[in-house]
């Protein structure tokens, strides 16, 4: 059996808290003390409930964000976000920007990946302007973030697209880069 064809009829489970506990334990084990692996772990209270699968993206995020229309009126900084949401690819990124129609309503959305865009004109765009949502790629978010073109102290929500599996049938957290 390939590991694919098992995959392929394993039915995706949502993600929980524990999940990104454990690949924050696993990622950072190795060379932290255990005063700082502890330090790492977040409580429960920090993660919303994932989607259970029965949601659109759109929904999803009106069903955890009921307050997004106040949060977007008040959001004034240039370099920051309301919303990140984290994806595999660029693909998936564009994907997930044309399924959020529905729940954004009057707000600016940033593409943050690589695929046909330059780093510095995403960090042109982010000092020009003012931008609610950014949706993206873990590499370009982290590149973007390093050279201080995006802070994310005013970020509210992060959204990481879990449970999607690439044409190779991969998640996110599967892919080492990440």
């Amino acid at each position: 059996k390939k590991i694919s064809d098992v995959l392929q009829k394993s039915a995706p489970k949502p993600g929980v808290p524990a999940d990104l506990q454990n690949l924050l334990s696993q990622h950072f084990g190795e060379n932290r003390s255990v005063i700082e692996i502890e330090e790492l772990k977040l409580s429960d209270s920090c993660f919303l409930p994932a989607n259970d699968l029965t949601h659109s993206f759109s929904s999803y995020l009106k069903e955890i964000c009921p307050k997004w229309a106040k949060l977007r009126r008040s959001h004034k900084e240039k370099k920051s976000l309301v919303m990140l949401v984290l994806c595999s690819s660029a693909v998936r990124s564009l994907e997930l920007i044309k399924s959020m129609t529905a729940f954004k309503g009057d707000c600016r959305v940033i593409k943050l990946f690589a695929k046909h865009m330059k780093i510095k004109e995403q960090m042109n765009m982010l000092e020009k302007g003012i931008f609610h949502i950014g949706v993206g790629t873990p590499g370009r978010v982290k590149a973007l973030v390093e050279q201080d073109a995006l802070c994310l102290s005013s970020t509210k929500y992060m959204i990481l697209d879990w449970n999607w599996r690439d044409q190779k049938l991969r998640r996110m957290m599967d892919i080492p880069e990440v």
